[in-house]
């Protein structure tokens, strides 16, 4: 044992729980894979960026009191100073403070900050479940950590937190805390609807573990260990699946769980929208509240692995992953990249769960760790959005992440990640969340897509490659759409399933109140957009261009290639959006000037720092004018705009930022010549705007607009930075200004747009005939998009010999397809066959097994070749005007009429005993099936309300079990029967050992 070794083994002595921790050989064991150095990669990085992270930690230092500051919890940095303090490799160089110093500073805040605790006799902080138990659970595992180089007080205060935090948190029951305010738990019912309640049960869980880790032989650990697992266990609860699961998790059912905390799709709500941020907070407070039993030595608590729902969370976690390792966040203004917080729920998932597809994600996230601490601001780890108290809870974490895989390599070694190929392959699938939760997810190999009708964040959203530095897609930021508060007056969704349809995809068509948009992705990670025109300057894409050296495409720039030629736009200089933008126009004599806005900042509408206005080199008329506005924040009046001093600015209210055509005018006093303008915007920096002059204050004539476009095309074809090409088909040009791509800029005109990861190709746009009716062939994909309310049909000419269910017939250049449309229908055909034969032929393609070919009239019989999509040619002989099936037994006949079909099964992990995924009976797989356990039940999700008109049971051989079919519309309560109206299908058998198992169970409508 090495000299470390030696030193953490008499620490972990001292520390309550030692004694355990080293007769089970787990604290030894991360003691020697920290003598060793780093376990592994991924933790050396860790350790790498805890070391430069420590510059931003002694940056907060007060030297006057000694201590890092209460402020935003910054104190929780010892966290990370623990870790640096008691492993191998500490560098003063990278760290900027020597190690007896860090040392100092850290065991003197321990000693403050635990005597300061409202739970140790102290009146600063403490006690209070939000937030300061989640700081607590840092500062604690800080202290045990540097156990024995407290002193004997210290030590004793840490115990009366960690004990005296569970007395209190019990001590509410289901009650609320009075001191968090509105932070509520709703008791153990919770909520789901725009504020998931998974978060707080998180936090109460969370406030239990370090007392039932470091003490778990004092008397009132039953309590805690009851309460404990009762808001652990309803953290993702939802009836229609908890009612579905006798398993016991730490000896209690989870059909006993009483909470509703998710969207009935999976899918987790906070601040009135979709946060994979607060949905990741189920792993997030795992991790904190199991580093305090691993390093205690104390057993985890069984729902710590056996989390109820946690799989199908995760699912969902999947569907929205980003190159990068954390979730895409269509809808979150202020939580996308905080890479130093998103870290610890994919090292839980990876290092305590042993998830290797965690563990990849994981594993890319931390890849870019350096290179974005080392972007201005440098050192931080949570940039770009957030709170404060996000820096030293980043760092925390980032600390028990290490931890996490210290523990891993002492038990059982390295979790090895799967390739980004197998990731990608089991993370593709389709979602539609529901209209409530405003979200139609699309996760292909090649890209992800969603449709958003959420209030609020209305959007077409497309990030080829899972790239989430590409294009700006968080917030109110605007895709496609030109603004994300259209009110959304339909919603249509449909989707289609690999197991059900042979193919991944969605459309998403809305009605605004200006007309229809229709997104359809398909499985090649291609997109179509089609408008009938909602609004001037569609079809919006902003780019990320950042200069972030390490992480990929963000070089510092960001080129543009049209038939017109290329254009690269360098990155700006700050990544707060500031800026400042000179207009040079031609000379103008006018007494008033004003910027008109067109665009404002999506978040925070218009605000100036200053607003000059000169005649070639001379002063800056404006300084000696009168400034006004169409409104002003309180402190942020039109005045400070102009008077020289660069810390002040004018924003618009508050209530005023949504608004596009804000205005800021200064009146010169009297007629003057100048011609250009110097705008210095703070972060809310207008998008697009007019600067506009006149005589009188009345009359306005526009004398230049932002932004000028570096780019103009009318040949519809885009390539942006190699990333992604955009093939558009209207009356618009396609422009480039600044970091912004508009597809139709002029004004509200219908238009289509392909978008691609990967060169832009031809249009594939045909011509229907049909008003409102748009029609592509895109990557070999039919779409077909009604943009009305009335039915439509028609026919429409398609290149090439691949044909669609449906009715066609053969022409010399192709096929003429029959189509028909319900109002506002959006529709994906695949190429289902390719089928070679003379002019007039018709084809009439049933499913993707079954092709009826009719011949033309004639004297002889006509050859035919029928080739199904990926499979083998057969040649038929078609008699004149007779009908010959062509029948390919070995193709699956998609689209199946089978409504179960990878649909959501319950109950998911963790399962009964004996019970294998019900998921088994749905797959379409005849080589698996549900094993049902002693008197096993399972239960479909049908996804809606339907009529069912029968319900089959497929069983492998062996003695088939009685079994009773029972039907549900709401998940809770069931009653015998195979038909009727359900959502839910439940199937309940007498199942023992030896007897069949359920290889397909079918419903059919």
């Amino acid at each position: 044992m090495g000299e470390l070794d030696r030193r953490q083994a008499l620490r972990l002595l001292g520390a309550g729980g030692a004694a355990a921790a080293l007769a089970s050989g787990l604290l030894p064991g991360l003691a020697r894979a920290a003598g060793g150095g780093p376990p592994d990669a991924v933790a050396a990085t860790y350790l790498r960026v805890l070391l430069r992270h420590t510059r931003w930690a002694e940056q907060q230092f007060d030297p006057v009191a000694g201590t890092y500051p209460a402020r935003d919890f910054t104190f929780a940095v010892v966290l990370g100073n623990a870790v640096l303090l008691t492993r191998a490799g500490y560098d003063a160089t990278i760290a900027g403070v020597d190690r007896e110093t860090l040392r100092g500073h850290t065991l003197a805040t321990i000693r403050r900050f635990a005597a300061s605790n409202r739970l140790a006799g102290g009146s600063e902080w403490g006690r209070k479940l939000f937030f300061d138990t989640t700081f607590q659970s840092y500062f604690v595992l800080a202290a045990r950590l540097l156990w024995t180089d407290l002193d004997d007080t210290t030590r004793q205060h840490v115990e009366r937190i960690t004990t005296g935090q569970a007395g209190y948190t019990t001590a509410l029951g289901t009650g609320d805390d009075p001191d968090s305010g509105s932070w509520t738990p709703h008791g153990l019912l919770g909520g789901h609807v725009g504020d998931t309640k998974l978060e707080e049960m998180g936090v109460y869980a969370q406030s239990l573990a370090p007392a039932l880790a470091w003490a778990p032989a004092d008397p009132q650990a039953d309590g805690w260990r009851a309460a404990f697992g009762a808001w652990s266990r309803n953290e993702a609860g939802l009836p229609a699946a908890d009612l579905a699961n006798p398993r016991l998790v730490d000896g209690r059912p989870v059909s006993a769980n009483t909470a509703t905390n998710l969207h009935d799709t999976f899918l987790v709500e906070n601040h009135g929208s979709f946060g994979p941020h607060y949905q990741e907070e189920l792993w997030r407070t795992s991790g904190r509240n199991a580093m305090h039993f691993l390093a205690a030595g104390t057993p985890l608590p069984e729902v710590l692995t056996a989390q109820p729902n946690g799989e199908l969370l995760w699912r969902t976690m999947l569907l929205m992953t980003s190159d990068a390792g954390e979730p895409l966040m269509p809808m979150v203004a202020d939580r996308e990249h905080l890479y130093g917080r998103d870290v610890i729920p994919l090292a839980f998932r990876a290092q305590v769960l042993g998830d290797r597809h965690a563990a990849y994600a994981e594993a890319q996230l931390a890849a870019r760790l350096e290179p974005y601490q080392a972007y201005a601001p440098a050192d931080r780890i949570t940039k770009f959005s957030g709170e404060p108290k996000y820096e030293p809870e980043a760092r925390a974490e980032l600390a028990i992440s290490y931890l996490l895989h210290e523990w891993r390599a002492a038990h059982g070694g390295p979790v090895a990640p799967v390739s980004g190929r197998e990731f990608d392959t089991h993370a593709a699938g389709v979602a539609d969340f529901g209209a409530g939760p405003g979200l139609l997810a699309h996760r292909s190999p090649g890209a992800w897509a969603g449709t958003v009708s959420k209030p609020g964040f209305v959007k077409f959203a497309w990030q080829p490659h899972h790239d989430d530095w590409l294009f700006v897609l968080g917030g109110a930021n605007p895709m496609l759409l030109p603004a994300t508060d259209f009110a959304v007056r339909e919603r249509h969704a449909t989707t289609y399933a690999k197991v059900r349809d042979g193919f991944d995809g969605t459309v998403g068509v809305l009605r605004f109140d200006t007309g229809y948009a229709a997104f359809a992705t398909l499985p090649t990670g291609a997109a179509v957009y089609a408008s009938t025109g909602v609004a001037e300057s569609e079809g919006i894409l902003d780019v990320h261009n950042l200069a972030m050296p390490g992480v990929p495409g963000l070089d510092g720039d960001r080129t543009y290639t049209a038939a017109e030629g290329t254009v690269t736009i360098e990155a700006r200089a700050a990544a707060t959006g500031a800026r400042t933008d000179d207009l040079v126009f031609g000379p103008v004599t006018a007494r008033h000037v004003r910027m008109l806005g067109v665009r404002p900042d999506p978040q925070y509408g218009y605000s100036l720092w200053s607003f000059e206005v000169r005649d070639g080199d001379g002063p800056d008329l404006a300084r000696a004018g009168t400034a006004s506005a169409s409104s002003a924040s309180a402190g942020k009046e039109a005045g400070y705009a102009v008077d020289g001093n660069a810390g002040t600015r004018w924003a618009v209210s508050t209530s005023d930022r949504p608004r596009a055509d804000s205005w800021f005018a200064v009146d010169l006093g009297a007629p003057r010549e100048f011609d250009r303008v110097r705008l210095s915007w703070e972060a809310a920096a207008g998008r697009k705007y007019r600067i506009e002059t006149s005589p009188d204050g009345a009359t306005w004539t526009t004398a230049a607009t932002y932004p000028v476009p570096a780019l103009t095309s009318t040949h519809g074809r885009l390539d942006i930075d190699g990333r992604a090409g955009i093939t558009v088909a209207g009356p618009n040009p396609l422009t480039v200004a600044g970091d912004r791509v508009t597809l139709s800029d002029g004004p509200a005109a219908a238009f289509v747009a392909e978008l691609r990861p990967g060169p832009p190709l031809p249009s594939g746009r045909i011509p229907t005939g049909a008003t409102a009716v748009e029609a592509t062939v895109t990557d070999g994909f039919l779409v077909l998009l009604n943009l009305s309310a009335t039915a439509a049909t028609g026919t429409v000419s398609l290149p090439g010999y691949r044909v669609h269910r449906g009715e066609q017939t053969l022409t010399g250049t192709g096929t003429e397809y029959v189509w028909s449309l319900a109002p506002a229908e959006g529709r994906i055909e695949p190429p289902r066959f390719t089928v070679r034969g003379p002019a007039g032929l018709k084809a009439v393609v049933r499913d993707a097994s079954r092709v009826d070919l009719t011949a033309p009239a004639g004297l002889l019989p006509v050859l035919v070749t029928v080739t199904p999509d990926g499979g083998r040619a057969r040649t038929v002989l078609v008699p004149p005007r007779r009908t010959v099936p062509v029948v390919f037994g070995e193709l699956r006949p998609y689209p199946l009429a089978d409504r179960a079909l990878g649909r959501t099964t319950f109950p998911a992990d963790p399962l009964p005993p004996g019970m294998s995924s019900p998921a088994a009976a749905v797959d379409d797989d005849p080589a698996t099936a549900w094993r049902p356990g002693p008197d096993g039940r399972m239960v479909v999700d049908l996804g809606s309300v339907l009529e069912v008109a029968a319900v089959e049971l497929g069983w492998t051989r062996g003695r088939v079990p009685a079994a009773t079919v029972e039907t549900s519309v709401d998940g809770v309560t069931y009653a015998a029967a195979d038909t009727g109206t359900a959502r839910y299908v439940a199937v309940r058998t007498r199942w023992k050992p030896g007897d069949a198992s359920l290889t397909r169970l079918s419903v059919r409508t």
